[in-house]
């Protein structure tokens, strides 16, 4: 097998990991009665909003990949959570800007420090690779997003492959 081949089946297998890692922390629910449950989803948005915490839907949408219909459905579930409110822009009433709740906040904090958490454990708490680790997965994240398509779902360029 080339070493092309060999590279190809490896970043494979990390892309099979990251998705199976993600899944398992998803599947592994919350020790803490007061986390709030999310879909992976609703997690993105979270996400966006700890350091967007009063902004518009389109940028939401814009910036975790998801169609602005899409985006109301989860604001929708998220609002009638506690997590985030929506409300009237100042600058144009016609408008909605939707704004992280405390609750909303100190939820993200909680899942995120369990998740640490579960990963930490899991690693038997070994953190001699854990730097090249973020730094790798930070890359892949930031080329990923510059590599989005246009819209969510098949990459037109590659649905001949």
């Amino acid at each position: 097998m080339s070493t092309r081949m060999k590279d190809a089946e490896r970043w494979a297998r990390l892309a099979d990991l990251a998705l199976i890692i993600a899944r398992e922390i998803q599947f592994r629910g919350y020790s803490d009665a007061r986390a709030v449950v999310l879909t992976a989803s609703e997690g993105m948005v979270m996400r966006f909003l700890q350091d967007n915490p009063v902004t518009a839907p389109n940028e939401i949408a814009a910036a975790i990949g998801l169609q602005r219909s899409n985006l109301s459905t989860l604001l929708r579930g998220l609002e009638s959570k506690g997590l985030i409110e929506r409300r009237a822009s100042p600058d144009d009433r016609r408008g909605v800007m939707v704004r992280l709740t405390e609750r909303g906040a100190k939820n993200y904090v909680r899942v995120r420090r369990e998740w640490g958490d579960a990963v930490s454990q899991a690693a038997a708490h070994d953190t001699r690779n854990l730097d090249a680790a973020l730094r790798l997965l930070g890359e892949i994240e930031v080329g990923l997003i510059k590599m989005r398509p246009g819209q969510p779902g098949r990459n037109m360029a590659h649905a001949a492959d």
